[in-house]
């Protein structure tokens, strides 16, 4: 049994749908490459483990331990919006073209006065 005293991350319970950081424990440890990747929570077994599909490849990696996994919250996926110095000049050159997207449509809808729905008879 592990000694919860030496841990450093907190444990955590992940859930389906969510994306995560995975650490495949045999490539790193031996030294291989391509060793961490971006994966979602496909299935959470009952003993802690994880079912988690590579985001990039496909790739299934069945019965993952949390403690190879680290949480990628939406918040850091939307930094780059959230933080967008919008008043300069030159301030899309930083940005994802995401985020760009995301704030001509935020632009679109904000400039435009709301309708109501048609009525029905």
């Amino acid at each position: 049994m592990r000694d919860n005293a030496q841990r450093t991350i907190p444990a955590i319970k992940y859930e389906r749908g969510q994306f995560v950081l995975y650490r495949d424990p045999e490539m790193f440890w031996s030294g291989q490459a391509g060793h961490t990747f971006v994966c979602r929570v496909q299935r959470a077994w009952l003993e802690g483990t994880y079912d988690l599909v590579a985001v990039a490849t496909g790739r299934f990696v069945h019965h993952a331990i949390g403690d190879y996994m680290r949480l990628l919250p939406p918040v850091d996926a939307m930094r780059d919006i959230d933080t967008a110095p919008l008043n300069t000049d030159g301030a899309a050159d930083d940005m994802t073209a995401a985020a760009i997207a995301w704030l001509t449509q935020q632009h679109a809808t904000a400039n435009h006065r709301p309708e109501l729905p048609v009525q029905r008879d």
